[in-house]
């Protein structure tokens, strides 16, 4: 099974765009995303030093235009890409791009958002002197214990021995002071304390702007951050997304559900390299390839054919699919299994795992046309419960 992933703000370097726009098709596309975004990303990509990529509202934009137009260099034909995509995934703002590319929002819808992401970002980041330092190795639990009592947020959970403190420079200085036994410390140059509460002014503008967004349910898996969960309802994501502001990242857990699904190749969108470093770390025998420069892509597509499966998702105009966000038990709701028609946001069972029980719930409702599944089952990630035909409710 094959997992796109997209990298998060940090992953930028000068000049990283520089090979990918001698393509004319490239350059055209990233000029016309460029203008959606109001930015001179072109600039940004090729000419600007680091200082100027670092700036929260640039950086942001630059990344998902990238790893947007990158996938259609990859995918040519980009309706054939489901049949091989097994899941999609995104490191904060790198969830943006996994949402367009997964069709639940367009590319322009994308680069709206990720603009008033990356403005609202940084000036919820003035409000406060914030920052982020990254705790390297030591023992997890006195890590997250260290944390807690200096106040701070462990904003990035990235997988074993990478937590990201998050905070004022006040409790950070603390931190210094006294830091987890066993651990090294590495200040990050970022803007503020990203995925914390000091991004609250953040998701309260871009949860405004999301009321008037349109979205479609995905073509593909969609890997939260928020907690590791298969997200099959496109308001879900995008209200994932807005919500993931203010709220920790949690890549140990989308790996879990990477190992759970049972992925054998995981290819990094660029500018590549962070995400598939912790997977090769994290997930031992995963292969992996980041895609770095367009010299790249025939290995790319070698690798994609590789690993590449559908996900079973297919959607089309007479049904839609009721998904299990976790791997564990399936228990079938009773009143569910009796009805002929289940109205919007009714629980159909839940799935229980050695870490929780999750309630399932037929998010557009609709008559029932088949269960997929039947009570006591065991089920993975992503995989389909219910097949409902949309017209049957009122």
């Amino acid at each position: 099974m094959l997992v796109i992933v997209a990298p998060g703000q940090g992953a930028q370097t000068p000049g990283f765009l520089t090979p990918w726009l001698e393509d004319t098709n490239f350059a055209r596309r990233f000029e016309w995303l460029s203008t959606v975004a109001g930015l001179d990303l072109v600039h940004y990509g090729t000419d600007a030093d680091a200082d100027a990529i670092r700036a929260t509202e640039v950086a942001q934009p630059l990344l998902v235009a990238t790893g947007l137009i990158a996938a259609l260099e990859l995918f040519p034909h980009p309706s054939d890409a489901f049949e091989r995509i097994g899941a999609v995934a995104g490191h904060s703002v790198g969830e943006i791009g996994a949402a367009a590319g997964a069709r639940v929002i367009t590319a322009e819808q994308a680069m709206v958002l990720v603009r008033e992401r990356g403005l609202a970002m940084a000036r919820a980041a003035a409000r406060t002197p914030t920052g982020m330092t990254a705790v390297l190795g030591g023992d997890r639990d006195e890590v997250l214990e260290s944390l807690a009592t200096h106040g701070l947020t462990p904003a990035n959970d990235n997988g074993p021995g990478q937590v990201v403190a998050a905070g004022t420079l006040e409790q950070l200085a603390a931190l210094k002071d006294a830091p987890p036994a066993k651990a090294r410390l590495v200040p990050l140059s970022v803007a503020g304390a990203f995925h914390t509460h000091h991004m609250a002014p953040a998701v309260e503008h871009l949860g405004a702007l999301a009321r008037s967004v349109s979205t479609h349910d995905p073509r593909t898996r969609v890997i939260s951050n928020r907690d590791g969960q298969v997200v099959h309802d496109g308001r879900e994501v995008l209200r994932r997304m807005v919500g993931q502001i203010a709220h920790p990242v949690r890549w140990d857990l989308c790996l879990e559900t990477m190992e759970d699904l049972g992925v054998t190749g995981i290819l990094e969108m660029p500018p590549a390299g962070t995400l598939t470093g912790i997977a090769k770390r994290a997930l031992k025998g995963v292969e992996t390839f980041a895609l770095k420069t367009p010299d790249q892509l025939d290995d790319a597509r070698a690798f994609v054919d590789k690993h590449g499966e559908s996900a079973g998702l297919e959607i089309t105009p007479t049904w839609r699919v009721v998904v299990s966000p976790t791997k564990g038990t399936f228990h079938l709701d009773e009143a569910a299994a009796a009805s002929a028609v289940l109205s919007a946001g009714t629980p159909i069972g839940d799935v229980a795992s050695s870490r929780d029980r999750i309630t399932i719930t037929a998010a557009h409702g609709g008559q029932v046309v088949e269960w997929l599944v039947e009570d006591g089952d065991p089920v993975s990630p992503g995989q389909p419960l219910l097949r409902l035909h949309p017209e049957g409710v009122a």
